[in-house]
């Protein structure tokens, strides 16, 4: 690492800030200041992460220093298995600090409440100053978005996706959306069907970094969940760059027309896969969505797919993120059902009857990736009707999923999937019976239950799950206007068949173990 030397500024770059234009380098002197990076065990062990998020971030962040080096940089690099690693930020920084007596530290602000609380700590116990800058990597600050968000009664992500595209001008004619229309989810709805044709994706090569590390991750995680072989990220912002082509080029026109739909043995359709590389910085959101922009203007893709693309990002990541700052620290334990039933096993082991969630937790496993239908709709529609702990869901998306961080899979989890929040995300809880499923795969034509039956040994769990949900939560839903029909067509059963639904659902509840 280099003999010991004072230096003027020392700016620490967390493991989500692989970005050349991360706010925290501006006005690097190459000459005077020095890089601090840290791969360390309390980060990697606050949740039981796949073992492909952890190789995946590891080898991403190698590669970025050793480009930083590149530059001319100087960089102190310190890895998991270094025997001098002191395993936290606190102490890694503290040791840094006594290596390069630096006069000032300097951070971009982080994406999680609780790393912003450990540099909070900081500012008060080290006497080496500290500045927090923010991250200029997302279009709406923290500060705008409560801005945005003061005095609103229902925080709407439509209207602040809107004001969004006015900021960015992205698909807009002066003061109005292209096309005329804000918003084509409505023809972003079809079932997938098997497509031998569907282009395939680009390999990206492990070299002797990721190797490297892929061996650290295997000997010092061994019994952590998911699988390390077929490792199929990019690990650096040349190759990301290079995915982003490969969807643009070859998925985004078919993108929007499948992006709801769910398909065995196809796990990722026409799904960009890119978020992993946008949420650790190796990819800048807002130039691609203007590639995305480029490609529908030159005739490549159709407006309802491109709409549908940067709607995900400008709109949802931006609205989740201001959520997410908005409501913590106590936004984890919102739970506003009073679900308490803990995690099923199944959702690590994959080990139930029901295709549709041990084809997705079997998709998890391999690929520390689903999609966000597979995540809202099965894995995260089972635990809503099911009545698990919320919390316990969050943690397991937060551990099973590459492009999992805090700030972006909270507010989905607790927010969007698990109405936790009440209805701050969602206007509705996203609760479906087995016929939405079966409507949107194909996962049912090969389960052995029956899609069809509400109740009875073959009927599936999804629809008296579905139904008992409504029944027992009613007097926390009964007043949503969404649900007036739902609710119509429970009150016209006949008694006996309410009945029997209940009961159906008590018995097959009782029968699941917990983690």
């Amino acid at each position: 690492m280099g003999e010991s030397h004072a230096i003027g500024t020392m700016v620490f770059i967390l493991g989500d800030q692989l970005s050349h234009s991360i706010s925290s380098l501006d006005g690097f002197d190459p000459d005077n200041d020095v890089i601090f990076m840290c791969e360390v065990m309390e980060e990697a062990t606050y949740a039981r992460h796949h073992k492909k998020k952890i190789a995946f971030i590891f080898s991403a962040m190698r590669h970025f220093a050793q480009e930083l080096r590149d530059k001319g940089f100087r960089v102190r690099y310190v890895p998991i298995d270094d025997p001098d690693n002191a395993g936290s930020f606190d102490d890694e920084l503290r040791r840094a600090i006594g290596h390069s007596s630096p006069t000032r530290i300097r951070l971009t602000e982080p994406g999680e409440w609780r790393v912003l609380e450990k540099i909070t700590r900081w500012q008060s116990s080290l006497e080496t100053p500290i500045e927090v800058i923010d991250d200029r990597r997302f279009i709406c600050s923290r500060s705008e978005f409560a801005d945005w968000a003061r005095g609103r009664k229902d925080l709407v992500m439509e209207f602040f996706y809107r004001q969004m595209r006015r900021k960015t001008g992205l698909l807009m004619e002066g003061d109005q959306p292209v096309g005329g229309r804000w918003n084509f989810d409505s023809e972003n709805r079809k079932p997938a069907r098997p497509d031998m044709f569907r282009p395939q994706r680009r390999a990206i090569d492990k070299d002797a970094i990721t190797r490297e590390v892929i061996d650290v991750v295997d000997r010092l995680f061994p019994d952590n969940f998911g699988e390390l072989r077929d490792f199929h990220f990019a690990v650096s912002s040349e190759d990301a760059s290079l995915l982003v082509e490969d969807f643009i080029d070859g998925h985004l026109s078919e993108f929007g027309a499948t992006q709801d739909a769910m398909l065995t043995g196809d796990p990722f359709l026409n799904h960009s896969l890119l978020s992993f590389y946008i949420n650790v910085g190796l990819v800048d959101p807002l130039d691609m969505c203007r590639r995305a922009e480029r490609a529908y203007l030159e005739g490549n893709a159709p407006l309802s797919a491109v709409e549908g693309f940067i709607r995900q990002i400008i709109g949802w990541r931006e609205y989740m993120r201001g959520v997410y700052w908005m409501k913590m620290p106590d936004y984890g334990d919102a739970n506003f059902f009073g679900n308490k039933r803990p995690l099923p096993d199944f959702y690590w082991t994959g080990a139930t009857d029901m295709n549709c969630v041990a084809t997705v937790v079997g998709e998890t496993r391999s690929n520390a990736y689903a999609h966000h239908i597979q995540r809202l709709m099965i894995t995260g529609n089972f635990a809503l009707i099911a009545g698990v702990n919320p919390k316990q869901v969050h943690q397991w998306y937060l551990e099973v999923y590459a492009d999992a961080y805090e700030w972006v899979e909270m507010p989905n989890v607790i927010g969007m999937s698990q109405f936790a929040d009440g209805g701050t995300v969602g206007t509705k809880p996203y609760a479906a019976s087995g016929n939405y499923i079966s409507k949107m795969s194909d996962y049912c034509d090969s389960c052995s239950f029956n899609v069809k039956d509400r109740t009875g040994p073959k009927a599936c769990p999804f629809n008296y799950l579905y139904w008992d949900f409504l029944s027992r939560n009613r007097g926390l839903l009964s007043d949503n206007r969404r649900l007036a029909r739902q609710y119509a067509t429970w009150d016209r059963m006949d008694d006996a068949v309410r009945r029997d639904i209940v009961a159906t659902a008590a018995q097959f509840l009782d029968t699941l173990k917990g983690y």
